[in-house]
């Protein structure tokens, strides 16, 4: 009956992050800085909210948007941080964390045919719905622009069946971050474009050195822009899976028909949670990102040392090294590390083929197991170079 399945579906493949995450299982002893999970507790008293919400049985359906308490205060966490102003009763939708808001979001605007740019490499969550709505993923080449994509990359482009540009800032898997003017350009291309914004800021709170800017906060990009944001990176809040997508009436008023039918609403003991966490808590990111730009540094240090060319990013936690020099395929040389040196780490053509001659590190692990890992690839670099003298 395979066969009988859905093409789209079949088509797609499992995410290569995770691929690699479960491969660890297989080598006793290794280290894996594969996945983007915050190694901090959730904080205290975010937790404590969660076993009141049980202990007062607070445990029911909610509205499909969620809690009107709970939108009200991703309004005013927004508004302070960002300069965002959304309607908490018509232009908010909580979601089953982050991917279910992208998912949420290309099922609402795609329609077959579309084409939808997005930078290379870029997270594999994009490419997948974005295929399963029956559209078509544009890459834009960014290597040769830092991976930051720019206005006159997006320009070159557009064509008449362009109905979304992703702007996923700060980055997955590289971490870099579009200043205040390079996210104004884009905003003038697109401002009189009938052409919509997906941008998914999920590591808005985690930037070093530089301010986060929302394209939605520029004059006329609201109405065409979907904001996708959550707290599994901020608030170290992965396995709650509390997400949240901002967006114009109108757009919000055909968003929550297909989030009812897909999950009605999220766990009403998150929701609880995730109140505690956007106001009292509101800066519970800060010694998370102070301690992961201490992780940056050491990252970055140790891979210079190692001759490994590497653009530094300025937010999120992954820095993505090229590994062309050695000769291997991402694929071949995450391989073969894992094999002799027991580190995983993600090959960057699991970030689409732009990703190829790359890798992903994750620096989202305490600096023991960093310092760890980083000894186990420097061992596997020279030993490389030992194989090919002339790449010394």
């Amino acid at each position: 009956m395979e066969d009988r399945l859905n093409g789209r579906v079949r088509a797609i493949q499992i995410s290569g992050i995770r691929r690699f995450f479960n491969k660890v299982k297989d080598y006793p002893g290794a280290v894996s800085l594969t996945l983007g999970q915050p190694d901090f507790p959730t904080p205290e008293h975010v937790r404590q909210a969660g076993k009141s919400a049980i202990d007062h049985n607070r445990t029911t359906y909610t509205a499909n948007a969620g809690l009107l308490q709970l939108r009200q205060a991703i309004a005013n966490y927004v508004a302070e941080k960002y300069d965002l102003h959304y309607d908490p009763e018509t232009e908010i939708i909580t979601t089953v964390g982050a991917s279910e808001a992208i998912d949420l979001s290309f099922r609402t605007i795609l329609e077959e045919g579309d084409e939808v740019i997005l930078p290379g490499p870029a997270y594999p969550g994009y490419e997948a719905p974005i295929k399963l709505a029956g559209a078509v993923p544009v890459y834009i080449d960014t290597t040769g622009s830092a991976f930051k994509m720019t206005a006159e990359q997006i320009a070159a482009h557009l064509t008449n069946r362009t109905k979304a540009v992703v702007l996923p800032y700060p980055s997955n898997p590289t971490g870099c971050v579009l200043t205040r003017e390079e996210t104004a350009s884009i905003a003038a291309l697109l401002r009189n474009r009938p052409v919509f914004v997906v941008s998914d800021e999920i590591y808005s709170e985690l930037t070093y050195g530089h301010e986060h800017v929302s394209i939605a906060s520029f004059d006329g990009m609201k109405n065409k822009t979907l904001v996708i944001n959550g707290l599994s990176k901020s608030h170290a809040m992965t396995g709650w899976r509390m997400g949240y997508v901002l967006s114009d009436q109108p757009i919000a008023n055909q968003l929550i028909k297909v989030h009812q039918y897909n999950v009605s609403c999220i766990s009403s003991i998150t929701q609880y949670a995730a109140i505690e966490a956007l106001t009292a808590g509101k800066n519970d990111a800060e010694p998370m990102r102070q301690a992961y730009r201490k992780r940056l540094d050491y990252v970055i240090s140790r891979l210079r040392a190692m001759g490994i060319d590497v653009v530094r990013p300025a937010g999120a936690f992954y820095v993505f090294p090229s590994i062309e020099k050695f000769g291997l395929t991402s694929e071949e040389f995450a391989l073969r590390l894992l094999d002799k040196e027991r580190l995983a780490v993600v090959p960057g053509s699991a970030f689409s083929s732009y990703g190829e001659g790359y890798l992903r590190l994750s620096y989202a692990y305490s600096l023991e197991e960093l310092k760890e890992g980083l000894d186990r690839l420097e061992r596997f670099v020279e030993s490389l170079r030992k194989e090919s003298p002339a790449d010394k």
